[in-house]
């Protein structure tokens, strides 16, 4: 059912793995590394036609003109703006919905998970028009709130998934006898299941976060002007009036996937550990 380990491969199936997992990584890093390097590259060669070649000097600048050029700043903090309240408020959520669909053994229970789960499988595009047309009339539409908002009701349902699933292999019993010392659910799910859920939560805040952060297609689709708009939708403003400033735009997009990447380094040990757990529980 499982594969073997490659420490109990054959000799050739080692050697292979040895010789496809650098070149398949290369493979797979190649369009970042391309990226690093355009946006060290002065303008002077993209003008001369210089895509892929070896730059012909080094271009730190580029980064300090992103920042005196552009608003990258203030994209930069409606992105913390947007992503931090989503993941507070999907990753609170879900903890709540996940506990009541683990815990509880109401009739409909099956239905409403199927539901968070069926959710999952929705071509954000399908969405596009009826979500564009309710954060309108709910005057919801180019603002930092309508965008929090609907990314929480986004990703609460694969957070819930993913919380139902890790409180639903944890021990009952200390569920029960909790409730046998007459606690009440609430004190449960604060004092007791909470502190066990701490793997989980920080898994899927780095998840959320990431997610968030990353998005385009809602930042383009639910904001316009700049007092909103992230630093995925805001990097259009690197460019040219008349030419594609692809060194300023690269080095952007550098600057814009830190905060992201610096957060997983950060959450590491409790991201794996999460990942672990969530991926034993039934």
């Amino acid at each position: 059912m499982f594969p073997t380990p490659i420490q109990k491969a054959s000799t050739p199936a080692r050697l292979a793995y040895q010789i496809a997992l650098p070149i398949a990584l290369v493979i797979w890093l190649f369009p970042l590394i391309g990226v690093a390097v355009t946006s060290l590259r002065p303008a002077s060669d993209l003008a001369a036609g210089n895509y892929f070649g070896v730059p012909s000097s080094i271009a730190f600048e580029n980064y300090a003109a992103v920042f005196r050029d552009s608003p990258i700043g203030w994209y930069i903090l409606n992105s913390f703006k947007v992503t931090i309240p989503t993941v507070i408020g999907a990753v609170g959520l879900s903890c709540l919905t996940g506990f009541a669909l683990a815990v509880y053994g109401f009739r409909a229970n099956l239905w409403v998970f199927f539901a968070f789960v069926a959710g999952n499988f929705i071509p954000f595009q399908i969405l596009m028009v009826p979500v564009r047309d309710l954060t309108l009339k709910a005057g919801l539409y180019d603002s930092t709130l309508g965008l929090v908002l609907f990314h929480v009701a986004f990703q609460t349902g694969f957070c819930t998934l993913f919380m139902r699933n890790f409180i639903k292999g944890m021990p009952f019993a200390l569920i029960e006898s909790a409730r046998v010392e007459g606690v009440s659910e609430w004190q449960i799910f604060r004092h007791i299941v909470l502190p066990l859920m701490r793997p989980a939560i920080a898994a899927l805040s780095v998840l959320v976060f990431t997610f968030v952060w990353n998005d385009y297609f809602w930042a383009t689709v639910l904001v316009q002007g700049q007092h909103a708009m992230p630093v995925t939708a805001g990097l259009y403003a690197l460019n040219g009036q008349w030419v594609a400033a692809w060194h300023l735009v690269s080095a952007g997009s550098i600057v814009a996937a830190l905060p992201p990447v610096l957060m997983f380094f950060l959450m590491q040990r409790h991201f794996i550990a999460g990942l672990t757990l969530g991926a034993t529980k039934g």
